[in-house]
């Protein structure tokens, strides 16, 4: 069966990709009266970020842990407008534990004083440090001020170059010019770096990571602070998502691979629609999306998958954004490895503990989230190319060990059982000499891209994907006035 004889102009927007840049979009189009179509490829909602259901326990673990950010503005306007915000735990300020490799355990607690006063505040009473360090981090406020841009605002990646750090600097190459120590580097930087850009700090550039510490250490001391999903990642925001869409009166459809058919033959959708969109006599400017059999039309199409996904949306490789698919196409991936123990007891009495100098960065007790009376431990390896092709076992002894080393609780507890989850392209590299990253408005009419791949000025973070929809959203309505 071939596709419908007419285009189905089917909604105000179609949105193709239900994560959270798709979702932030969608939303905010159905916020604003507009009738949303939102097309997923996969059987559920919610992209990098969403749960499964473990098999054993019957609960719904997450491919992966997510941690936000008081900063993330973008991301707790979506959630606010879905009535998910109370799905977050927002500390009111950071403090956090660590557990350096020595077995020494510290809380890094800062005040509530005007950034980046906080957080010296809280590297001057840290106990993990010595004097020397606190010195060096004192070294840091002209960097932490130039890292805020002309004005005090976070200046965009475009612009950062231009006195924050040379683009092919590195993260490391950028905190040895400014005289950091190798322990507060261990104990500080590189944990907020290979969190917040997936990959090692000598691979990273510093440019991204300068972007980071610019929305951290905003207006506001309650920035910085760790936000923790107490809900699973589907229910925590995709599922609220679907719901207002739908009492917007739009429309999800899962299952639903798309493509985008761009003026007839150069398209080159699958023969059958390309054969029957020609016959119709349609206008063959602008997109058209092709559902299996069907095609379907409407003013504005927001293309919302990850970069490693948009050659396939665009058969054919149509000229008009050609040299963005080509970015797409070369730009490297950075994989991440999530180890899940369930362990007979409680191992750790915090949320969230720092491992520093470890290959599992971070550790995190999901019991709070499912209730439960004995820890679930979820140890997250970033920037994991090391690791992610180790077998299941040899990941699971690694993580075993690491809590072990730094958990002394954990030695004489039993691992009931354990989940790996590779997430191979988690996110894009922010190596030096990646390609550039495009921004939304594209050359094909009627066509806008989202994603955290888009140019937000930030690496690909969650706040990144939601920023992006709201920017795609914002240029959606303004075309259709």
């Amino acid at each position: 069966m071939g596709a419908r004889d007419v285009p189905q102009l089917s909604a105000d927007a179609i949105v193709i990709g239900g994560g959270f840049a798709g979702l932030s979009a969608a939303t905010a189009l159905a916020e604003h009266g507009r009738r949303v179509l939102v097309l997923e490829a996969r059987p559920t909602l919610g992209g990098r970020a969403t749960a499964f259901t473990d098999p054993a326990t019957g609960e719904r673990v997450d491919n992966g842990q997510h941690v936000l950010l008081g900063c993330y503005r973008d991301t707790f306007t979506f959630l606010r407008r879905i009535g998910a915000a109370d799905h977050v735990h927002v500390h009111d300020r950071l403090a956090v534990d660590f557990i350096d490799r020595g077995g020494r355990a510290s809380r890094l607690a800062c005040p509530s004083l005007p950034p980046p006063l906080n957080l010296l505040g809280g590297l001057m009473t840290w106990p993990a440090l010595g004097w020397s360090d606190r010195l060096a981090a004192l070294r840091m406020r002209a960097a932490l001020r130039e890292s805020r841009g002309p004005g005090g605002s976070a200046p965009h990646e475009s612009s950062v170059g231009r006195g924050v750090a040379p683009r092919q600097e590195t993260v490391r190459e950028w905190l040895t010019r400014h005289h950091q120590t190798p322990r507060l580097i261990e104990m500080l930087w590189e944990p907020i770096a290979v969190a917040s850009l997936n990959q090692p700090i000598d691979v990273a550039a510093a440019v991204p990571f300068a972007r980071v510490l610019a929305e951290m250490l905003g207006g506001d001391s309650r920035d910085a602070s760790l936000a923790l999903p107490i809900k699973p990642l589907d229910e925590m925001y995709a599922m609220p998502a679907r719901t207002f869409i739908e009492m917007h009166g739009g429309e999800v459809l899962t299952n639903s691979p798309a493509r985008i058919l761009v003026g007839g033959p150069t398209g080159s959708a699958p023969q059958a629609s390309v054969t029957d969109f020609e016959s119709s006599g349609a206008d063959p400017l602008g997109p058209r999306v092709v559902v299996r059999d069907e095609v379907f039309h409407a003013g504005v199409v927001i293309c919302a998958v990850p970069w490693f996904a948009l050659s396939e949306v665009f058969p054919g490789h149509p000229s008009p954004i050609g040299d963005t698919l080509d970015a797409a196409d070369a730009t490297d991936a950075s994989p991440i490895v999530t180890v899940n123990l369930w362990f007979d007891r409680i191992v750790t009495e915090h949320a969230v503990v720092g491992l520093p100098g470890r290959t599992m960065q971070w550790v995190f007790d999901k019991r709070r989230v499912f209730g439960e009376q004995a820890s679930h431990l979820s140890l997250v390896s970033s920037g994991a190319d090391a690791v992610v092709s180790r077998t299941n076992e040899e990941l699971i002894a690694l993580a075993v060990s690491e809590v072990n080393e730094a958990l002394p609780s954990a030695r004489s507890a039993t691992v009931k059982r354990a989940v790996v989850v590779r997430e191979k392209r988690a996110t894009f590299s922010v190596a030096p000499g990646q390609p550039p990253r495009p921004v939304t408005r594209t050359a094909l009419p009627g066509l806008l891209l989202a994603g955290d791949w888009i140019d937000t000025g930030l690496p690909a973070t969650i706040e990144s994907a939601a920023r992006s929809g709201h920017m795609a959203a914002a240029a959606a309505i303004e075309m259709s006035k």
